[in-house]
């Protein structure tokens, strides 16, 4: 089965890669449903294909998927034909659409890439399966609301399509994401790239106190705003959905025919898409053979060290799983210190931090192929003077001296203060 992750930028693009991802999907702006991540502009594509290159040398190939997956107004239309000549530049080896009239477009103008069926079209039986098949589609993101039983089924009627499931990673209260709240209380559609996160704030209950009893409910910030509701009490997070989990289950999705397993997260940090592109990949491995569970727990166990809600199955095994909302904020254990950078020697690397550390604080480096290693012994230096520091932070050059045995692309972690 291949694995795809979420690139809202180059750097999670490329560490995506590293990480063990065969395939990623990025946006391009204005395009993507992502329109807050950093998304894809001016000369990007040069690192792109420059780096897609020197994987393939690698013996290992690299794919890169493009997410056009917006609900198209004329207006986008019309901007989209203006900057075609700017998506030729990217090495795409698909595209991934929900709108038939860009579908159209895609085939006459880049007729040699393949497309992959946007889960927002909700494609969910296999008679749908067949329509797209013959649009064209060479894959469907099937719909997030499709189980186990329904994958079977539409891979048994329609073999030649590949299929491609979410396992991981947010899920919103809406028909495969197609949700209107944040459009309603803000003014800012999911369906167009700015989704405000709506089902994620505090609301507070009321109700009429009649019968049939009658709920409604204000959120926090916007007193006196009263939308209707079934049923809650106290403020509560009312359609927060659990985060999908899928790992303990990859052998499932296998035998139900699925192709292609994609983790949600354009937004998340490069920490979250590293490790849970690892977590995936060693799982994948241990399917295939390639690896022994023994070998593999260690990397799956550290999905739990990553920002995340209550974990669920989502749709796959039965909806009331799915129904369960929960509330609080996506945390982490631990805060990404830095990334190493270039060797500079035997025992030195280029430290580049991102949130401050003081000398002396236990860090733990984690890579591709290695899980985490602790490390009180590492000297910070300033590359100029050569002299110890007694801190660091982001923009403030710096060396880190260890004899661990580390390597460029690795993370820098440590325990959160709370």
């Amino acid at each position: 089965m291949e694995l795809v992750s979420p690139a809202g930028n180059f750097e999670k693009l490329h560490y995506a890669w590293e990480y063990g991802a065969d395939a990623v999907y990025i946006g391009l702006k204005n395009f993507s449903l992502r329109a807050k991540a950093d998304n894809f502009s001016g000369e990007e594509y040069g690192g792109i294909s420059v780096l897609k290159k020197e994987y393939a040398q690698r013996g290992l190939p690299k794919k890169l998927y493009c997410a056009v997956n917006i609900t198209f107004h004329n207006k986008d239309l019309k901007n989209f034909l203006a900057e075609a000549g700017y998506f030729k530049r990217y090495p795409f080896d698909a595209f991934i659409v929900q709108d038939l009239g860009i579908a159209n477009i895609l085939k006459e103008k880049f007729p040699q890439i393949p497309l992959h069926l946007s889960t927002q079209a909700n494609c969910m039986n296999y008679e749908a399966v067949k329509t797209y098949c013959r649009l064209g589609f060479s894959r469907i993101v099937i719909g997030r609301e499709a189980s186990l039983e329904d994958i079977s089924e539409i891979k048994q009627a329609v073999p030649e399509m590949e299929i491609e499931c979410f396992v991981h990673g947010a899920m919103c209260i809406s028909y495969s994401g197609r949700c209107l709240i944040s459009a309603y209380l803000t003014g800012r559609s999911a369906n167009a790239g700015s989704c405000t996160h709506s089902c994620r704030w505090n609301y507070k209950m009321f109700s009429n106190g009649g019968e049939p009893m009658q709920f409604s409910a204000e959120e926090e910030g916007r007193k006196g705003e009263l939308f209707p509701v079934e049923q809650g009490e106290n403020y509560t997070a009312l359609f927060s959905s659990k985060d999908l989990c899928m790992i303990d289950y990859l052998d499932k999705l296998k035998k139900a025919g699925a192709d292609s397993l994609k983790i949600e997260g354009r937004m998340k940090s490069i920490y979250y898409t590293a490790l849970t592109t690892r977590a995936y990949r060693k799982k994948i491995d241990l399917l295939n053979g390639k690896i022994s569970g023994f070998e593999a727990q260690p990397f799956i166990d550290e999905l739990y060290n990553t920002a995340h809600r209550e974990f669920s199955t989502g749709f796959y095994f039965s909806k009331e799983d799915a129904d369960k909302t929960t509330a609080g904020e996506s945390l982490s254990p631990y805060i990404l210190a830095g990334k190493i950078g270039k060797k500079l020697s035997q025992t030195e690397y280029e430290f580049i931090s991102i949130n401050k550390i003081d000398a002396g604080t236990p860090l733990e480096y984690v890579g591709p192929d290695i899980c985490s290693i602790e490390d009180a012994d590492y000297v910070l230096l300033d590359p100029e003077t050569g002299g110890k520091m007694d801190w660091v932070c982001h923009g403030h050059p710096c060396i880190i001296k260890t004899e661990k045995p580390i390597a460029e692309k690795f993370l820098v972690r440590c325990k959160t203060v709370r």
